[in-house]
């Protein structure tokens, strides 16, 4: 009777940020170039090990209207110079797509950013905790934290991800460690 439905339920381990039977994506270090702030600094970790930085898991059980796709992601701990280990961060290709984030362990922040005005502003992402992202908001994890950074993500199946857009322009501010606590600046 059930047949003719697609499996629709996936297990998941938030101590390993993944969901069975989805598409698995790993950032390495090395593509990660131009995402930090300190080039002297990242050149020369690179040059130690190229770090598994991150890896996200995502489903896309449907494509039409009004559906949704999720992923799970975990951000390991980590410093590049000062400045904590981060995610490429991306748009969404159809602007006005909302995302929502949900922290299920470890201690992080979302980098949020307008894309009409600039204006910058960081949302703790940790357990228990959701972050919801506007539509025209770039947006960036980020792992301030000395355990993995896991979590949820849900946005519309017709959202997309431009991730070329930060890739030419960046993100205005940057967070990094300043005498142990998360400090935001300006990108220089």
């Amino acid at each position: 009777m059930l047949e003719h439905f697609k499996k629709l339920s996936y297990a998941y381990n938030s101590y390993t940020g993944e969901l069975d039977n989805g598409l698995v994506v790993e950032r390495r270090l090395s593509q990660l170039k131009g995402c930090f702030a300190n080039e002297s600094a990242y050149d020369q970790a690179l040059a130690n090990e190229d770090s598994l930085l991150y890896k996200v898991t995502a489903i896309e059980p449907a494509h039409g209207e009004g559906d949704l796709h999720y992923g799970m992601g975990i951000l390991y701990p980590g410093k590049i110079g000062n400045e904590y280990y981060l995610t490429k961060g991306h748009l969404h290709r159809t602007r006005q797509a909302a995302e929502i984030y949900i922290g299920l362990s470890g201690d992080g922040c979302m980098l949020l950013e307008d894309e009409q005005t600039g204006e910058s502003r960081l949302e703790y992402l940790g357990k228990n905790k959701i972050v919801y992202v506007p539509g025209y908001t770039a947006h960036r994890t980020i792992n301030i934290g000395t355990e993995p950074l896991t979590y949820f993500g849900v946005y519309p199946a017709n959202a997309g991800h431009d991730y070329g857009a930060i890739a030419q322009r960046n993100f205005l501010k940057i967070l990094v460690d300043e005498n142990g606590q998360p400090t935001l600046k300006d990108r220089r």
